[in-house]
Order: C-alpha cells, then sequence, then structure tokens
C-alpha cells in the first residue's frame, strides 16, 4: 500500500507542495519577526545549498517523473544519506514557513513532506532494488536513509564498479541549468513572502 502511494506520488511529486504554498499565502502574517525571516532564509538556501551538490552529482536524472534510472550515485551528499534532495526541499519548504511567519506551521510542514517522502522513498527504493540488486543493497546498508551519518568520510564508491556511477559529477553549469527552474521558484517565493510582509 505504501510503495503504490509512492509511485503514485513520485510523478506528482512537482505538484506536492501545493498545500503547502497554498497555506503560506492564506495564513502568512506581516507580524513574523525578522529573525524568523533571515532564519527562513538561511535555511532555505542551506536546502538549495544541498540540493545543488546532490545535482551535481547525480546530474538532470533527478527531474525524471518516469521509473527511468541512472547509475547508482554515491558520491557526493549520496555518501552520506540517501535522499539529499528530499531533505534539501524539506529544508526549503520549512525555511518558507518560517520566513511568511508561520512558526506553528513549520512542524506540520515537516510531518507532512516527511510522510510523503518516505511513501516516494519505498517506492524508489523497490524500484532500485529489483533493478540494481545487490549493489544497491549494499549501498542501502552502508548509507542512511534520513540521517545523514557526517562521521563517514565520503567514498569513492559504495556499491559494485559496475553498477556505480564512474565520474565525480556534472559541470556546474549544467547543475545550475538543471536547477533552475527551482532557483526560479525560490526567488518568486521570496518576492511573495517579502513583499506581503
Amino acid at each position: 500500500m505504501v510503495v503504490r502511494l509512492g509511485g503514485w506520488l513520485f510523478k506528482r511529486r512537482s505538484w506536492l507542495p501545493i498545500p503547502i504554498v497554498s497555506l503560506l499565502l492564506l495564513l502568512r502574517t506581516s507580524s513574523g519577526s525578522a529573525e524568523r525571516l533571515w532564519l527562513g532564509v538561511a535555511l532555505v538556501a542551506a536546502g538549495e545549498m544541498l540540493r545543488l551538490w546532490a545535482v551535481h552529482h547525480i546530474g538532470v536524472i533527478s527531474r525524471t517523473r518516469g521509473e527511468r534510472l541512472g547509475p547508482l550515485i554515491s558520491t557526493g551528499p549520496f555518501a552520506y544519506v540517501r535522499n539529499p534532495l528530499y531533505l534539501g526541499n524539506m529544508a526549503l519548504w520549512v525555511g518558507f514557513t518560517l520566513a511568511a511567519g508561520l512558526l506553528w506551521l513549520a512542524p506540520m510542514v515537516c510531518v507532512l513532506l516527511a510522510l510523503e517522502y518516505h511513501a516516494i522513498v519505498r517506492w524508489e527504493e523497490e524500484l532500485l532494488l529489483a533493478r540494481m540488486g545487490p549493489p544497491y543493497r549494499a549501498y542501502m546498508s552502508a548509507v542512511p536513509r534520513w540521517a545523514p551519518n557526517l562521521r563517514r568520510r565520503e567514498p569513492a564508491a559504495l556499491a559494485a564498479p559496475a553498477q556505480a556511477s564512474a565520474h565525480t559529477g556534472y559541470s556546474w553549469r549544467d547543475t545550475l541549468a538543471s536547477e533552475r527552474s527551482t532557483l526560479l521558484e525560490i526567488a518568486l517565493g521570496f518576492l511573495v513572502v517579502v513583499g506581503l510582509r
């Protein structure tokens, strides 16, 4: 059930933040403190930096809505946590919630996204296990799903060489091109949040 729901959510994951955006627009407050605004800005920046680092390693395959897979990436942030893009997204949305002056809504946004991403990740893991087999199973046992293991040194590759990516990343130009829609959405989001305060 969770895996099937995850597959459905995966194909629609670009639309998942719409309830959050709606709440931010409906409930925004001009009474938020400058400290919350800057804390939100810092959290959004941290989330996007994590996303940029991840996209730099995984490439445009991160934008796919289908079941197409690239090679197993175990470098960059993927050496510390299996889902850095989703963690980055959570930081972005919690950051926007804080910047909008809605501190009370931040835990709810976190729980909503955690539930959605948990289902998506369960579906992705089933797909990756079916297609990559033992190399992905080894990667799963070495790298945590959600809580980054910051004590480990980044290995060149955690999986079998036949399945692991041989490159160390995409060009930063390609990375920024792949992230341009997210960067534009962040800029528009702050124009709305700051303009309505």
